[in-house]
């Protein structure tokens, strides 16, 4: 009877790991998922033996708000609650230090950054996580670049210019989805690998596994070869690597509890000031969205 029971148990247990199932979101009108983020990346760029590095930091606060629930995708109002960056440089010194909350009346930045606070954007999210349309980030940069206190046409058209290309509907789609777009159209089970990608200014070529799964939690890691491509007024970055993924998320909502991405790309820059010399660049990053809060079902909201 012992040995009987000893071979049913490893029969269920095998059964269990090869069991497929469905990792996509499922969450529920009006839950509120509270993600906190962490952000550093060090760029390092070197001329004739000599090395200049950049840091910024970025921590910030972010709401997602469910909307709606339809078949196949979900309604979210997203929030930036709080956001501080930090821009330091091996040269120069600290560049910019913003904290979003404490609005400085003399400082044109604490004001921009101030204005983006508490005011949402709905994103159209697949249950794989893709994010299909953003919707208000356009609204967004406009209140922004009014908060900047500039009036002539001119400035205020550069400052919108600028603010898009990290706050518009299409660089916010691009830049979340790092953090959502994480899951197969088929189910899977423990050791199988999908595939998916996401471009902008960071393009990424990831291949997913699932690790683990238990009655709570879904392991899942991600490897992927990343290719960044910038081009701003005075300066241009042409760079190619690699990103490591790793995510803890909640089996029951699909949403995560916490992910970790490290990555690093090297390449080439260039300065207008410069002419078009190439110089070595690589750029380290590690980016952290941890859940500080979960209101799955909202008595009142």
């Amino acid at each position: 009877m012992r040995n009987f029971l000893s071979i049913l148990f490893i029969v269920l247990s095998s059964t269990v790991s090869l069991a497929q199932t469905q990792l996509e979101y499922k969450l529920k009108k009006n839950a509120i998922f509270t993600v906190k983020q962490n952000a550093e990346q060090i760029i390092t760029q070197e001329l004739d033996g000599a090395s200049h590095i950049l840091t910024n930091k970025i921590d910030g606060v972010l709401e997602f708000k469910v909307l709606e629930v339809r078949d196949t995708t979900y309604m979210i109002a997203l929030k930036f609650k709080d956001l501080n960056l930090n821009m330091t440089s091996s040269i120069q010194g600290e560049l910019m230090d913003v904290h979003a909350q404490e609005v400085n009346e003399n400082d044109m930045q604490s004001q921009i950054f101030n204005s983006l606070l508490n005011r949402p954007v709905n994103i159209t999210l697949a249950k794989t996580g893709d994010i299909l349309e953003v919707k208000g980030g356009d609204s967004l940069v406009a209140k922004m670049a009014q908060a900047s206190g500039l009036e002539d046409e001119f400035s205020l058209n550069m400052m919108k210019k600028s603010l898009q290309k990290e706050f518009g509907s299409e660089a916010l789609s691009n830049s979340y989805k790092q953090m959502t777009f994480i899951y197969p159209t088929k189910k899977v089970k423990v050791a199988d690998t999908w595939k998916n990608t996401y471009s902008g200014k960071l393009q990424a070529n990831n291949t997913w596994t699932l690790k683990g799964i238990t009655a709570d939690t879904a392991n899942v890691t991600g490897t992927a070869e990343v290719t960044m491509d910038v081009t701003e007024a005075a300066t241009t970055m042409k760079l190619k690597g690699s990103q490591q993924t790793n995510i803890i998320t909640n089996a029951a909502t699909g949403f995560i509890k916490k992910m970790t991405v490290k990555g690093v790309s090297k390449g080439s820059s260039t300065m207008t000031q410069m002419g078009d010399q190439e110089i070595p660049t690589t750029i380290k990053s590690s980016i952290t969205y941890e859940l500080i809060s979960n209101l799955n079902e909202p008595i009142n909201n």
